[in-house]
């Protein structure tokens, strides 16, 4: 018996695409909205503010007119004439840091190991700034460093300072304002580093016959080194590049920082090139000296 053939006349099926390639290009389309925004509010005004930093006054003197010409000189100009700003605010920011590493460290151990139950309250304490203006807590530290405030008036009586001698307006009421604004970015990536320790290592410790004082250095320092480098990396990035705790609590060309002369060339004097190049000089030197801590520290998984 024949059996007839059927012909099939329609359009031939397209192949399977295979289930790995697929699969591969998952990750590239979710990252996709990522990049696509990185790309246009971080990547392309970042090379608009190199090419505004290589850019001349246009002829003929109009204020806020330049046009491109590639000079690179302008950084050599820029930091040049500004560098006492540029030392000031490494040389701020790094005492905040210390200061604050300081402060937060006893904090945070204390919430991560003696707190008990008032745990979720010191953490809701440390993070209760941050529901206040960052302007707003500024402005009250000046009016803590008044002459006629608490602080200042109980020194005096205490013949710390002088009687003629005043807070606000110096270098301290600077360094004070940076190293509260900034305390809660030190004290959280402590806690989370020591939280993270497991209770059992610092018996061990003692069973080994250490005191408290070697137990911390040989244990629990250690073991929370990732935190130390997170949060002093947190305090100092932000506030070497600060101008509001200078700009409130400093008050005087003498306690000026970079981050002042940047906004004064932007909003003020109209320079963009110099201001550009101010801004790109900074980013430098942070990244410069976050890769030589970092590498000093011998914590390179941390980038």
């Amino acid at each position: 018996m024949a059996i007839a053939s059927v012909t099939h006349t329609g359009p031939a099926a397209p192949p399977p695409v295979p289930a790995g390639r697929s699969r591969s290009l998952t990750p590239y389309l979710l990252l996709l909205p990522g990049i696509a925004w990185l790309t246009i509010f971080f990547v392309v005004p970042i090379v608009t503010l190199f090419g505004t930093s290589l850019q001349v006054p246009a002829e003929g003197g109009e204020t806020g007119v330049f046009v491109q010409a590639f000079r690179f000189a302008n950084y050599v100009d820029a930091v040049t004439e500004y560098w006492a700003q540029f030392s000031r605010s490494f040389v701020y920011a790094g005492i905040a840091t210390v200061l604050a590493l300081a402060i937060g460290y006893p904090l945070a151990y204390m919430i991560a190991f003696k707190a008990g139950r008032l745990r979720n309250l010191l953490l809701v304490l440390v993070v209760a700034p941050f529901f206040a203006s960052f302007i707003l807590r500024t402005i009250a530290w000046r009016q803590i460093l008044a002459d006629e405030g608490f602080v200042v008036s109980s020194l005096k009586w205490l013949h710390v300072i002088p009687q003629t001698a005043t807070v606000t307006a110096s270098a301290v009421a600077v360094v004070a304002g940076i190293t509260y604004n900034f305390l809660p970015f030190m004290t959280l990536p402590l806690y989370a580093s020591l939280e993270r320790i497991d209770p059992r290592l610092l018996e061990a410790g003692s069973d080994l016959y250490g005191n408290g004082f070697t137990v911390f250095r040989k244990v629990t320092f250690p073991l929370s080194l990732p935190g130390v480098v997170a949060g002093t990396l947190l305090t100092f990035i932000p506030a070497a590049g600060d101008y509001v705790n200078a700009a409130l609590l400093g008050r005087q060309p003498g306690t000026a920082m970079i981050g002042n002369v940047v906004e004064s060339r932007f909003f003020r004097i109209v320079d963009y090139p110099t201001a550009a190049s101010l801004s790109f000089v900074l980013m430098a030197a942070i990244l410069l000296l976050v890769f030589l801590y970092i590498r000093k520290a011998g914590t390179e998984e941390l980038v």
